[in-house]
């Protein structure tokens, strides 16, 4: 009988960077555009670049930090500064399916409850359209993995091969003692 490795990393679809970086680059131009208007003013307004440079290294760092991985019984994903790890057997596989959010627009993340929203990226944890709640990592609306979980919350994956995790989840559970 073949068994499926104990640890598995499932690839994650890398944002769009043209659209994710859209919002924030505009929004640091406009801070250093007014920045150089109030060095005029006071040069010490100048120390406020170095802010703004962080800033930007901080949205880069947090952009990179995207993975999802099967690990002891559980299937772990990090987005950005956010982290969040379920049993395999609390997710409901029956009702486990690979939409596209343009088409099923309920499932679309609407408010942020405590995440990372960009355009082409949102991480973290959200309500639904349809006001359910979900653990998102989203980067591609075009394939996303829809997890259901027993509790009722979801969880939204962007994987560049979403079957290959689900393939994955039912070899784990159908192999998980009773």
């Amino acid at each position: 009988m073949n068994r499926m490795p104990a640890n598995r990393e499932f690839e994650v679809v890398a944002p769009d960077l043209r659209k994710a970086w859209l919002l924030p680059g505009l929004a640091m131009l406009g801070g250093a555009i007014g920045v150089a208007f109030a060095a005029r003013q006071d040069p010490g307004a100048l120390l406020a670049l170095p802010v703004l440079a962080l800033t930007a290294a901080v949205i880069a760092i947090v952009m990179r930090r995207r993975s999802v991985r099967l690990e002891d019984g559980a299937l772990k994903v990090s987005a950005g500064m956010h982290a969040h790890r379920v049993a395999i057997g609390e997710i409901d596989l029956a009702d486990a399916r690979i939409v596209d959010l343009a088409e099923h627009k309920a499932l679309r993340p609407m408010f942020k409850s405590f995440g990372t929203s960009l355009p082409g990226y949102h991480a973290g944890h959200f309500r639904l359209r349809d006001r359910s709640k979900a653990f998102v990592l989203v980067t591609d609306r075009t394939r996303v993995l829809v997890l259901p979980e027993h509790s009722g919350r979801k969880l939204l994956l962007s994987l560049r091969h979403p079957q290959a995790l689900l393939d994955a989840l039912s070899a784990h559970a159908g192999s998980a003692p009773r």
